[in-house]
């Protein structure tokens, strides 16, 4: 099993064993966010693809407006500073729904305008308000292992963050976890052995439906495989048409340190 997230909604998806859960799920996930000012937009990354180059981490102990935003580049350029709230807020659209976000500065929004090729800026978001479903979200092994094999793509178990998945857990079943709703499930391995979580329990939900991101190289955001289509062609479908592939849970219980 492996546990990750991005604290700036976007950018790259990888594994984080330090990770610092509570009742809300990973407390730094999707903390922050890019947004176009004058289209009032939250950035994203299928819309995006050269979000998933930066690659951001928070670190420190000052709380959580006390701690430090690193953004850093695949060509070796970084920005490291604590975003300060300038006092703006901003109304912006976020997947067709509204959220308050807090305007920063500092280096970061300068640093990705111009990997992006765009002016944006760096926002701090409200808890969960740039999250798409439910604090975590699980994909399975074995149901990556099938869907590799119908696409002869044999990387995939290994480019898992392509689905951007809070957890990804060990199964022999493909699609399984579609079996488990409702259901209270324990997760617990090595993937928590720096953040002190002994066990998290959660409740499964729904299964989620899938946008053309995972189409994305986890790593340099190339276009590969098409696995919007293929899971178009055999996997079941939201009233919106969107294949179902995993599912999103909520934290029941868990068990983590004091921040660090």
């Amino acid at each position: 099993m492996s546990f990750g997230y991005a604290p700036v909604k976007g950018t790259r998806h990888i594994v984080r064993p330090d990770a610092v859960i509570d009742a809300h799920g990973p407390v730094d996930d999707r903390r922050y966010c890019l947004i176009d000012v004058d289209r009032r937009q939250v950035l994203k990354t299928v819309q995006n693809p050269s979000l998933i180059g930066i690659l951001a981490s928070v670190r420190g102990d000052g709380g959580d407006d006390g701690q430090e935003l690193e953004l850093r580049l695949p060509d070796g350029r970084s920005a490291s500073a604590v975003p300060a709230p300038t006092g703006e807020t901003l109304t912006c659209d976020y997947w067709k729904r509204k959220v308050e976000l807090t305007v920063t500065e500092g280096p970061h929004a300068a640093l990705a305008s111009d990997w992006l090729g765009r002016p944006v800026r760096l926002a701090r978001a409200p808890r969960g308000d740039i999250v798409f479903g439910s604090p975590i979200s699980i994909v399975t092994t074995a149901s990556l292992r099938d869907l590799a094999a119908r696409i002869d793509h044999p990387d995939l178990l290994a480019e898992a963050a392509r689905f951007r998945a809070t957890v990804v857990v060990d199964t022999d079943q493909p699609y399984v976890e579609e079996t488990w709703q409702g259901q209270e499930k324990i997760l617990t391995g090595s993937c928590f052995a720096n953040s002190g979580v002994t066990a998290l329990r959660v409740r499964i939900g729904a299964a989620i439906p899938r946008c053309a991101v995972m189409d994305l190289h986890p790593v340099t955001g190339e276009r590969g495989p098409r696995l919007l289509k293929t899971l178009a062609g055999y996997r079941p479908k939201n009233e919106a048409g969107e294949p179902l592939f995993g599912v999103n849970a909520e934290v029941v219980i868990a068990t983590s340190p004091t921040r660090r």
